[in-house]
């Protein structure tokens, strides 16, 4: 097998071909290695990036590495520089290296050549390897030599060595720095060699003293040295030192400020000003208010627009903190003019109308970050200043199709958002300023505004009947060509137009999307705003959406997922159509439902592959379908109070057992079924919720208010007929007056609201059971089946993609061999783990720890059958690792005392920053066998021979 082909292997495996293990991929660049050509052996070097992205395990990484240190040891210099960039490209995998000492001699060998060249690339190697050898004397030896070298490439890598092991090293770092402090300051040191050593100071933070004497001899090079690259490289060396430190940060933003004020040199203020955003973003609550005040007076005295950019990027991340607060506070405790009339007021209303459009931008974020945070007094007129400065902005930016144009167009309209949702009476006027201005716009520009009124129209739903005139006059008129822009622009005009009505779409606006989708629109844009409609509760337009595009797809598998698509569309259609008080038509509609439901579950099961295998909504539309049946089944049980009353005699009945519900008859029982069933509902949602780690937060709410609803429907039951006297509505608070995002939890949220107090006015009035308890139960499914389900992004989308991949050492031979170990010993599992992600790791949660659960359960029994306790039959352990550059590893001691066979389960979960577990799995499964040891087996040979009954088998605890 030749090279070619492992690279073929080494790339993503399509769907169907079968994938090379990993020491079949090793072997063959191993193959490359050993290649008398000097272009394969470099082929087979540069492809093993890919082979431990692909396996990323220890064993076969440590391999790996040792054959590369071995082509370093004995191959020219430009197979080392090629292996020292394979050893910076996978800095992650460095810790899985098992044989550390071996690899490092190996590397190490090279530093007694003769040749410079090869003694530098070895010094950048040793660099690299720093994290995982950080107190190698050896090492350190070499780098100190080396910075005495009279070859200028030796001692350049002898630097970056030393800058690596100064930031992984206290020691080495209180080595250097005499020998670093010593050199800076040489006469006979060049100037390009200081500028090189200088930033290795910046490592010097493992304590406070080492940190105290780098400082000094920073500021002593400031005060020596005032030539421009001297000062640039000191101040970022000092600013960044000062980062790590953390309790220089109020004297480096003094001297950051005092070269911005008094430094003429542009270079030197540009310096200053990123390295003030570097600490604003760093620690704003450092902040005090004179420091912004100087600034704000630097922005406003200087006449260069790139300067007054850089100064107002640095306000504009201080003004979204507790900084412009402390600016604030400060200024009203101990003066008396008003916040409108500040330097920073003035400033950012100067900047609003800049010519240049990113001191615009940044001036409108600074003035509306502060009418939102600024004290309710003195606020009027700075709201109308900020809404004026943010429309002069949008009507100059609109029309200009430019990216410069384009950015500060999205930053206005980002803040106007924020701003809207601070100050609701504003937005009115804002609405009429935007619809008035799309007419006038540029494609580009349209596509942002409408998403900016989509985000104001989900806040203030109040707002969408006066949008939806305009913006169907807009649609009738927005597209005549398909370029990419137009096409753009038909599906943020549909979405805002979903928002605006309200998931009730009238005919003709409906014939007027249907006619430009047929005119201009390409499939994927057709698809997209029917996704929208699925998502926006507008079913019946999604539903012919997905009908008109199954036939122009490529694929079987997109036909099925889209005729499924079409299904739950209808399916959620036939509810729609429920009238308040019509019980059988309640029935009838989910009946109905549920036939296009088993439909598109059976498209949905047809559309997977195992590639994507689309278990999230398999599971959502399974947990739908039940839900819908047992909605079904109590309208059904509320009936039977009218077929089937309680007898004349339940009274009696229920004195004599003692059992109040028998008064109830029947119904009471079946009460009590239903009850369990919605709970159980609920908490499959609840698992459901707990392994979707990856979804947004809009997917996450609305499973939520899915489980949410089961438990409102049982607890009605419980409250209304089962056990009114402990029913409790405390708990459930002022649903009115929680804060919603979307307009399906905003409709949810006012159902669960009216039904409580409907059933607590009942449960104060009557007494269990009537025909209004029964009554109340079928307004409330009513009431939740006419919420149209809305299906959110994830259904649709995965943008975070998290796995994890387990391995476990012993493992057998084969799958269904299982491993040996004597009952008399314990077995001990070692667990390695990596996590892997998508193309964005981290959008919406991050992994902090990994949680292990370990099982064993025995299978079958082979020893002689007497009694033993029941925690020998069984392992449980469960133990949380956090895993390092995606990879983690830890042990279980596991006994085995009982001969037999023995299932080991290990099961992954992971908890992320906030505390919270999910469980993505996976979950593996070995078998042991626990096998009888000689000296046990010996001795019960012999018992047998004499004829005694052989006592009790002896485990590893049983003298203890």
């Amino acid at each position: 097998m030749s090279l070619s082909t492992a690279r073929s292997f080494l790339s993503e495996a399509c769907y169907g071909e079968q994938e090379l293990d990993a020491n079949s991929a090793l072997m063959e660049l191993d193959k490359g290695l050993r290649s008398s050509k000097l272009g394969e052996q470099c082929e087979a070097v540069v492809l093993f990036p890919k082979l431990f992205q692909k396996y990323p395990f220890p064993i076969l990484i440590n391999s790996a590495f040792l054959k590369l240190a071995d082509l370093f040891r004995l191959g020219n210099n430009f197979l080392r520089l090629c292996v020292l960039k394979v050893t910076q490209q996978s800095e992650k995998h460095l810790e899985k290296i098992l044989n550390v000492d071996e690899f490092v001699k190996r590397v190490f060998s090279v530093i007694h050549s003769n040749d410079p060249v090869a003694r530098a690339i070895t010094l950048r190697m040793l660099g690299s390897l720093a994290s995982i050898i950080p107190d190698r004397k050896n090492a350190h030896h070499s780098i100190r030599q080396s910075l005495d070298s009279h070859d200028n490439v030796e001692v350049e890598a002898a630097i970056f060595a030393a800058a690596s092991f100064s930031a992984q090293s206290k020691d080495f770092a209180a080595g250097i720095c005499n020998k670093v402090s010593e050199m800076i300051q040489g006469l006979d040191t060049p100037v390009d060699l200081k500028l090189k050593l200088i930033p290795m100071l910046q490592h010097m933070h493992h304590d406070a003293s080492l940190a105290s004497s780098s400082r000094e001899l920073l500021q002593h090079l400031v005060n020596s040295y005032p030539s421009t690259p001297m000062v640039i490289v000191t101040l970022h060396t000092f600013t960044q030192l000062a980062a790590s430190s953390l309790i220089d940060i109020p004297k480096q933003l003094q001297l950051l400020l005092q070269y911005l004020k008094g430094d003429p040199r542009k270079a030197v203020k540009r310096l200053a000003i990123n390295d003030l955003k570097l600490l604003a973003k760093k620690a704003p609550h450092l902040w005090i208010r004179e420091n912004t005040q100087t600034l704000c007076e630097c922005a406003l005295s200087s006449p260069y627009s790139s300067l007054k950019l850089g100064m107002l990027s640095v306000l504009s991340t201080l003004s979204g903190t507790i900084a412009i607060k402390q600016y604030f506070d400060n200024l009203t405790g101990g003066s008396s003019v008003p916040p409108r009339l500040t330097d920073l007021v003035k400033l950012a209303q100067e900047c609003c109308y800049h010519s240049n459009l990113a001191v615009a931008a940044h001036g409108v974020i600074v003035l509306s970050n502060i009418a939102i945070s600024c004290p309710e007094k003195d606020i009027v007129q700075l709201e109308q200043d900020t809404v004026l400065g943010v429309e002069s902005l949008l009507m100059l930016c609109s029309q200009d199709s430019s990216p410069s144009a384009q950015a500060t167009l999205k930053t206005a309209l980002t803040s106007l958002v924020k701003l809207l949702k601070s100050r609701p009476h504003l937005s009115q006027s804002a609405v009429d300023f935007l619809l008035g201005q799309l007419h006038l716009s540029c494609d580009s520009s349209r596509v942002l505004m409408c998403h900016a009124l989509a985000a104001i129209a989900t806040h203030l739903p109040v707002l969408g009947d006066g949008m939806l005139g305009d913006l169907v006059d807009l649609y009738r008129v927005a597209s005549h060509s398909s370029t990419d822009k137009q096409q753009e622009l038909l599906v943020s005009l549909a979405t805002v137009i979903f928002v605006a009505s309200q998931s009730s779409l009238s005919a003709e606006v409906k014939t007027v999307i249907k006619q430009q989708l047929e005119n201009v629109a390409n499939g994927w844009t057709v698809y997209r705003i029917a996704r929208q409609a699925s998502r926006m509760g507008c079913h019946e337009f999604s539903s012919e959406l997905y009908q008109s595009l199954r036939t122009r797809v490529a694929s079987e598998h997109f036909y099925f997922w889209l005729n499924s698509l079409k299904e739950f569309s209808q399916a959620e259609q036939c509810l729609s159509h429920v009238e308040d008080g019509d019980y059988s038509g309640a029935m009838t509609a989910i009946a109905e439902a549920l036939r296009s439901y088993q439909k598109g579950i059976a498209s949905l099961t047809a559309a997977s592959t195992p590639l994507s295998p689309l278990t999230f909504q398999c599971d959502f539309i399974k947990l739908r379908i039940d839900t819908l049946q047992a909605l079904s089944q109590l309208i059904c049980t509320c009936n039977s109070l009218k077929t089937s009353p309680p007898p004349a005699i339940a009274t009696t009945i229920a004195l004599t057992s003692g059992n109040d519900l028998q008064r109830c008859g029947r119904i009471a029982m079946q009460m009590k079924v239903c009850m369990d069933e919605f709970r159980s509902l609920a908490a499959r949602y609840a698992d459901l919720h707990q392994s979707s780690f990856d979804a947004d937060y809009a997917t996450l709410c609305n499973v939520e208010l899915q489980q949410q609803s089961c438990l409102l429907v049982s607890h009605v039951i419980e409250a209304l007929i089962l056990d009114p006297q402990a029913a409790s509505f405390q708990e459930y608070g002022n649903l009115g007056s929680v804060q919603t995002e979307s307009e399906y939890e905003r409709r949810m949220m006012s159902v669960f609201g009216r039904v409580l107090e409907e059933v607590e006015g009942l449960t104060q009035k009557h007494p269990p059971v009537s025909h209004l308890h029964t009554g109340c139960l079928c307004d409330a499914v009513i009431a939740l089946l006419k919420v149209p389900l809305s299906f959110q992004r994830y259904f649709f989308q995965k943008l975070q993609s998290t796995s994890i991949k387990l391995a476990l050492s012993p493992s057998p031979r084969t799958p269904s061999e299982p491993i040996p170990v004597q009952s008399s010993q314990q077995l001990t599992l070692k667990v390695e783990g990596v996590v892997q992600h998508g193309s964005t790791p981290g959008l919406f949660r991050k992994i902090q720890s990994v949680c292990l659960n370990v099982t064993s359960v025995l299978q079958s029994k082979t020893g002689p059958d007497y009694k033993v306790p029941l925690d020998t039959k069984t392992n449980e352990i469960e133990q949380q690792v956090e895993p390092h550059n995606d990879y983690f590893s830890t042990q279980f001691l596991l006994n085995f005392s009982i001969l037999g066979t023995h299932t080991v389960t290990v099961e992954a979960s992971v908890v992320d920053e906030s505390g919270i577990e999910w469980k993505t799995g996976p979950k593996t499964t070995v078998s042991v066998k626990s096998l009888e040891d000689p000296y046990s087996q010996q001795l019960r040979h012999q018992l047998q021979q004499s004829g005694t009954q052989p006592a009790p088998q002896r485990s590893a605890y049983a003298r203890f």
